[in-house]
């Protein structure tokens, strides 16, 4: 029996972890993959305060869970299978065990959104920048996506890319100011604005590329069996499993106190109901639910 369990250890998780132990509770965080979430994944992190030189998304989420286990949070790497959150007492199975809990908080995040196209799935599609890039040195690659984490992962890649074109369905980039003016000052970058790519040819890799452009309709084939794809057009949230949970867009509605429509149940982070869906407003979501979790202890 525990205290708090929270499920998912990106920074919403570890972030309500470490509050609900200071607290004095008994506290376990499930993670399925590694501590980070999608964070852990990203070629650098920006924005944080107080974040260190050149932080990389896996040296964020190492000095994550480097806290949390210096605090004295139990972490186990275990797939959740099913929840049961009504009642005083919560229950989660996973694929190693049943654990219970007075207290739950729901912080597992999202998962990058597929696109739904032919030849999605070939060996050198929904590449990742700073595990992948290296190997496309010197060679061309298409970022899929216009928004911040897509542009920032672009300006990661033109360091070592010949070329780099970022194809976007909007008219124009949808990211930052800062990144807008980042990606003008690199000649190796080219936008493909009001494209969508819309199949992916090859037999077991990618050969070839589908663009349609969205104002015309017009399409336009790319071979280069030499090229990398990466995927960041946007996530889903990982909340198909919390059919108790009424849903909004896919998002978990909460309160102010991060408390869910059931009692002893919270939700922090990427995972609900929210306007902006940064690492800062993730941590914060979960120093808020490991407080409140505590309190009901």
């Amino acid at each position: 029996m525990y205290d708090i369990i929270i499920i998912g250890a990106g920074p919403a998780g570890i972030s309500a972890a470490v509050y609900g132990k200071s607290r004095g509770k008994k506290v376990m965080v499930l993670e399925k993959k590694q501590v980070g979430g999608l964070i852990g994944t990203v070629s650098t992190v920006t924005h944080y305060t107080a974040i260190v030189q050149e932080e990389t998304g896996c040296t964020f989420a190492e000095r994550m869970k480097e806290q949390a286990l210096g605090a004295g949070v139990e972490i186990r790497y275990e797939t959740v299978a099913e929840t049961k959150l009504a009642g005083g007492i919560k229950k989660v199975v996973t694929d190693k065990g049943s654990y219970e809990s007075k207290t739950l908080i729901l912080a597992n995040g999202g998962s990058g959104r597929m696109l739904g196209i032919p030849g999605e799935n070939l060996k050198g599609v929904r590449l990742n920048a700073p595990k992948d890039g290296p190997y496309y040195k010197g060679k061309t690659v298409y970022v899929i996506g216009g928004a911040d984490g897509a542009v920032k992962e672009a300006l990661y890649l033109a360091e070592t890319a010949e070329k780099v074109v970022i194809v976007c369905v909007e008219e124009e980039l949808a990211c930052i100011q800062e990144f807008k003016d980042k990606t003008a000052d690199h000649d190796n970058i080219e936008i493909m604005p009001h494209t969508s790519l819309t199949a992916v040819y090859g037999k077991e890799a990618a050969e070839e590329l589908e663009f349609t452009d969205n104002k015309t309709g017009n399409k336009q084939l790319v071979r280069d069996a030499e090229c990398g794809v990466f995927v960041y057009a946007g996530i889903v949230p990982n909340t198909q499993m919390y059919t108790e949970l009424r849903l909004d867009g896919g998002y978990i509605p909460t309160d102010d106190s991060m408390q869910t429509e059931i009692p002893g149940v919270f939700a922090a982070g990427d995972i609900r109901v929210k306007k902006v869906r940064q690492v800062a407003t993730a941590v914060a979501d979960g120093a808020i639910a490991g407080i409140q979790a505590a309190a009901l202890c």
